[in-house]
């Protein structure tokens, strides 16, 4: 199994590099108004402009690498991608942090994630491979991608647009014991219930590192719009705690089974991905379940918040 997965992760980095290399390109050409023009609503989320630049070549480029694989994106509920009997079953998500990047504020990151072919029983607990690579904004010349085999560690690239030269990059998840004076956050990036999310992230915080004093900060929050986006803050060693909580709370956009793909880089470089009461990801890969997971970025992080998060949503009756 591993030789065979290990044998994918080249075209798929592939496909990932001329998906971001279109998508950059269309930034490029294209004003903020005429990126950002809806393109299609549908019932999972809006689709914009932006996303169709990736959309178009999506299954192309699978075709044309010949892998044998039923593709899962949004859109795509299942596409066989070459004429071999499938072996795998890929989902991808072409742009993760659409509106970030069509408004130029923020890198998007693309999406895929590979496990054996087990139909629709096929979960994240089955995801052997996963790649996981950044479409810088305009002005920024630096590009950065991870990849990951269950059980072989991760490796991570950095890429230069300027220089078309490629180097090591060390992922290393924060070391601190605490989320002090780190970035720690709920998930609240779109309207509806950001009066609860906001008082779990409080009460939360408290909880942890006592009552807020004047003057001070006890710690900070970046919300990023990305889940791919957030889970490389906290390989990074940026982020301590993230938790997106937003299918308990009934928020109509939520994280989908191909928004949180890549959470295996993550667990390889020594991140603690669960869903929200501590359990594993099993969320079948798919384009509609709704998905609410956790981040640490170590056992001691975990220790500090994961009792005060359960315990903020089971008094809310959430869990």
């Amino acid at each position: 199994m591993t030789s065979e997965i290990a044998l994918l992760v080249a075209p798929i980095r592939r496909i990932h590099e001329r998906i971001r290399d279109a998508v950059v390109a269309g930034c490029e050409r294209s004003a903020t108004h005429a990126l950002s023009r809806v393109a299609r609503d549908g019932a999972g989320d809006t689709i914009y402009a932006v996303d169709r630049v990736a959309e178009r070549a999506l299954v192309a480029h699978f075709r044309r690498e010949e892998i044998p694989a039923v593709l899962v994106a949004e859109g795509l509920p299942g596409v066989k991608v070459s004429s071999r009997k499938p072996r795998w079953r890929v989902i991808v998500d072409p742009i993760d942090g659409t509106r970030g990047l069509m408004y130029q504020k923020r890198s998007a990151w693309i999406l895929t994630a590979v496990a054996p072919d087990r139909g629709a029983k096929t979960t994240l607990e089955d995801v052997e491979l996963a790649v996981q690579t950044e479409i810088p904004l305009v002005k920024q010349h630096l590009s950065d991608s991870a990849w990951a085999i269950r059980g072989r560690g991760a490796h991570a690239e950095r890429w230069n647009r300027l220089t078309r030269k490629r180097g090591p990059l060390r992922l290393r998840p924060s070391s601190a014991r605490t989320i002090a004076h780190g970035f720690a956050m709920i998930a609240r990036f779109f309207p509806g219930a950001r009066e609860t999310l906001a008082a779990i992230d409080d009460e939360i915080v408290r909880r942890a590192l006592g009552p807020v004093k004047r003057g001070k900060a006890a710690c900070f929050e970046d919300q990023y719009v990305s889940t791919g986006g957030q889970l490389w803050e906290l390989m990074s060693g940026h982020d301590r705690f993230v938790a997106d909580l937003r299918p308990l709370v009934g928020i109509g956009i939520c994280c989908h089974p191909y928004d949180v793909c890549t959470e295996l880089i993550a667990r390889e470089v020594g991140v603690i991905v669960t869903e929200v009461a501590g359990g594993p990801l099993c969320a079948p890969l798919d384009v509609e379940h709704d998905v609410a997971w956790a981040g640490y970025a170590n056992a001691h992080v975990r220790a500090q918040v994961e009792p005060l998060l359960v315990a903020a949503l089971r008094k809310r009756k959430l869990l």
